[in-house]
């Protein structure tokens, strides 16, 4: 039985929830609540990489996989003063810091603090400061180093921003973390669906919610050395480009709302793309098409790139305003997403020659 009501509410308790790079063992909880009932079996490795399995004594395996973590800050510095210097965890952005209310997390539980700024009216026009790693600062309510210490803040804390999940107009979710906590929402789906509709997969089916992506692709280098699939299947954002000041020239022509995003570059593999594709057009699941340069910058390349060469493939959902507070992606494309691995999976044939060259 699973303990919750429903997947909007798994989705907002998965999302609200604080899982920075390096931190993520409480996300990573509720997602494994919410997998068990819809796999054989679970497991996790030394870093917090969760993998709900269907199948486990298949040979054959298929791994479909999201990262679990997000971005954040760590205290680097406290001045005599009490107020806090940072620095990134993952790719956190500098300019959207100042008047942002955040959550310190220490042994002793969540402290909350702010992101300050100097008011408008001290600023001179034409001479203002803009915000960077180096004078942006949380204040914490205390006057002292003395003071934040007592609190229970130390250098190494993890910094997240307290912004939730919001619904836009029916059609969108926007918040922090969609990027990429929305691809283990996604996946955990995709798991639900087989159980939900009796499916017998002919192969091992893993489903990967990793850690560390944000610094590296680790969590999914790790994993894939462990798991050694015989196939994946990444599902990540990129991003939406028809907001005022993206530049489709060098970021593409991706619109949310408009369906999945797949990705064309040299770690995705062809023959597995082709197949995806064809599953899309069979099932009249409309897609986008995207190009990656030397690396997809994503999961897929620690996936294709492991053991003796895994072929993967990437399936994205586009996102508006990536890596800020206000993250949004399409209901529509979600469920796409969604229907899009799944339909795939189920016709999936595991005899398939992926050899380029036989």
């Amino acid at each position: 039985m699973n303990k919750f009501e429903n997947e909007t509410h798994f989705l907002k308790t998965y999302l609200n929830n604080a899982s920075p790079t390096g931190f993520e063992a409480s996300g990573q909880q509720i997602w494994l609540d919410y997998i068990k009932p819809f796999v054989d079996t679970y497991f996790t490795d030394n870093y917090g990489t969760a993998v709900g399995v269907i199948n486990p004594e298949t040979d054959y395996k298929v791994v479909i996989e999201a990262h679990a973590d997000e971005i954040s800050w760590f205290v680097n510095y406290i001045k005599d003063d009490g107020y806090i210097y940072v620095r990134r965890n993952g790719g956190s952005d500098h300019m959207i810091a100042p008047s942002m209310r955040v959550n310190i997390h220490t042994d002793k539980g969540i402290i909350p603090g702010v992101f300050g700024w100097p008011a408008i009216h001290v600023r001179k026009d034409g001479k203002e400061d803009t915000p960077t790693l180096d004078n942006i600062f949380i204040d914490v309510g205390a006057r002292s180093k003395a003071e934040v210490e007592e609190l229970g803040i130390h250098v190494g804390c993890v910094i997240t921003f307290q912004d939730e999940l919001i619904e836009l107009n029916g059609k969108f979710w926007s918040g922090r973390a969609l990027d990429n906590r929305i691809g283990g929402y996604m996946i955990a789906q995709v798991a639900k669906k087989i159980k939900d509709a009796g499916k017998k997969l002919p192969f091992g089916l893993y489903v990967v919610n990793a850690v560390q992506e944000e610094i590296g692709l680790r969590g999914a280098e790790m994993i894939a050395h462990r798991i050694k699939p015989n196939m994946a299947i990444i599902t990540d954002v990129c991003h939406d480009t028809t907001a005022p000041l993206y530049n489709k020239v060098t970021s593409g022509d991706q619109t949310a709302g408009k369906g999945p995003v797949l990705t064309y570059g040299a770690s995705v593999h062809k023959k597995l793309l082709d197949l995806i594709i064809a599953t899309a057009r069979q099932h009249e699941i409309p897609f986008q098409r995207a190009a990656a340069s030397r690396s997809t910058g994503t999961d897929t390349d620690a996936f294709a790139y492991s053991n003796e060469g895994v072929p993967s493939a990437l399936i994205s959902l586009p996102l508006k305003y990536m890596h800020t507070t206000v993250e949004m992606a399409s209901k529509q494309d979600i469920e796409q997403v969604i229907d899009l691995m799944y339909a795939f999976l189920v016709d999936f044939d595991p005899s398939f020659d992926f050899r380029y060259i036989s």
